[in-house]
């Protein structure tokens, strides 16, 4: 059964690997499962068709056979589940590759959405001066305990996991921001997830729309 995901028509972020199918298309790589891509409007992510798919109008979602999925987080973890290469065979590491790829989402992801947020629309508002320092603060709150766990290991808990694949993925969309260059450490670690042939192919694979898309 072909695996069919879905991703942005054309990404906002001009096909540098932000966009929430990176995610699912390096977990596919990782595990050397084929997959096809469907692409989609913003204008067909607010119809029915896909909204039977993905209730929030995002993307990417997963389909294979009969189940179809949404969220990255989700699928990510379905497909780590399913094939082998993603999360350790010991039932304790599994559950603490799982921990991580909560932590990734829940707890460190979310402030530098905020960040994202604000600097996108909140430019022009009265309190914006005031709010991005608070948001930087705690990014950093979580970098500082992000790297002290990581210490000068390559990976999170042991070998690489799908706990590193998201991540880094999160930690990328600080890519270009001063705050990543006080984290050395994080940067070196996010720099050896990109490095992978599994991302180099994922990168490729949604570059190759926008450079379609632009032509």
């Amino acid at each position: 059964m072909t695996i069919i995901i879905t991703a942005f028509e054309q990404s906002p972020d001009l096909g540098q690997g932000q966009a929430r199918d990176m995610r699912v298309r390096w977990a596919l790589e990782e595990v050397g499962q084929p997959y096809d891509v469907r692409l989609v409007s913003f204008r067909t992510m607010k119809q029915a068709a896909h909204l039977a798919l993905q209730p929030f109008g995002q993307i990417p979602t997963y389909e294979e056979g009969d189940l179809a999925l949404f969220e990255s987080g989700a699928i990510v973890l379905h497909i780590a589940q399913r094939y082998p290469g993603l999360l350790p065979d010991d039932g304790n590491a599994r559950a603490r590759a799982i921990a991580w790829m909560f932590a990734a989402l829940n707890t460190v992801e979310p402030p530098i959405v905020d960040l994202e947020v604000a600097e996108y629309t909140e430019q022009d508002r009265n309190w914006y001066a005031e709010r991005v320092p608070m948001i930087e603060r705690h990014i950093r709150d979580r970098l500082d305990q992000l790297s002290s766990r990581l210490g000068d290991a390559d990976w999170l808990d042991g070998a690489f996991s799908a706990a590193d694949l998201m991540m880094v993925t999160v930690l990328r969309r600080l890519e270009g921001s001063h705050i990543l260059d006080h984290y050395p450490s994080l940067a070196a670690y996010m720099a050896r997830g990109k490095a992978r042939p599994a991302y180099q192919r994922a990168f490729a694979a949604q570059l190759a729309v926008f450079t379609a898309g632009s032509r």
